[in-house]
């Protein structure tokens, strides 16, 4: 399996503090079944700025270390930007880095309460200059959850969205969890990742999750959002079905 989000590198941001827990981490996505994670330290969040030079340089310390502690876990590169109205000049400055550093996917990260005005042209400037945008977690958006159909609007165009394993099972309330399955039930997200930062509180639940989208939508669920983050490493073209809005059921003011 492969795991496309997560927070391993070793004191960046508000994953692993050191490089100990790095490798607790990598222990437990094995036992997972995760063979490969694409490290995606935040960028340009308000507390963290990790460029594409540092994030290449921990990925290769953190993999020497993994071959000596005999861990079967391959890093890759990558980085978790918080939209900016600066990101075209700084892909071009050498700063912003695609998930396995040549892939073309960039990771978006939205703010948790609201999506800003200038999404949707910076999607779209994105898509002109030859990347793919992904949006992630968008199930933990305040403003989305309220209005899908914004959600709708940028993946029609284009955009493609990653949600989190523990959104999936619950984690994070019903509210988001049930948003999550909105997701795939309109064909609006192509990814689940994991969005780990540690073994304990932030951990990676992907063997859950995937029983959960196994037991509700089948198997070949499963194995589409799979070979999605092995199409995403490869460069290659994503699949998904035609995006649909999300139908909403209101019961009591509730939906």
């Amino acid at each position: 399996m492969i795991d496309i989000h997560c927070h391993i590198l070793p004191a960046l941001d508000d994953g692993a503090k050191h490089m100990e827990e790095s490798i607790a981490m990598a222990k437990t996505a094995v036992s997972q079944g995760i063979h490969t994670i694409v490290a995606t330290p935040h960028h340009r969040n308000g507390r963290y700025t990790n460029v594409k030079l540092d994030i290449v340089e921990n990925v290769h310390y953190l993999n020497e270390r993994l071959q000596e502690e005999d861990v079967p876990l391959t890093i890759l590169p990558g980085q978790e930007t918080r939209i900016n109205g600066d990101m075209i000049t700084d892909i071009q400055q050498g700063h912003v880095l695609p998930l396995n550093e040549t892939s073309g996917y960039l990771f978006i990260e939205l703010p948790s309460g609201h999506v800003p005005r200038y999404t949707r042209q910076l999607l779209f400037d994105l898509q002109v200059e030859g990347y793919k945008p992904i949006i992630v977690h968008p199930e933990r958006n305040a403003e989305l959850i309220e209005n899908p159909d914004q959600l709708y609007e940028f993946v029609k165009n284009g955009t493609l969205t990653q949600i989190t394993a523990a959104s999936v099972i619950g984690k994070f309330g019903k509210k988001i969890q049930r948003f999550s399955q909105q997701l795939i039930e309109s064909n609006l997200t192509h990814f689940v990742a994991s969005d780990a930062h540690n073994t304990t509180t932030r951990g990676f639940t992907m063997q859950e999750a995937n029983q959960f989208i196994g037991d509700t939508y089948g198997n070949e669920m499963v194995y589409f959002f799979m070979e999605n983050a092995q199409f995403l490493l490869d460069g290659e073209a994503v699949v998904g079905d035609v995006p649909e809005r999300v139908k909403r059921r209101k019961i009591l003011g509730l939906f």
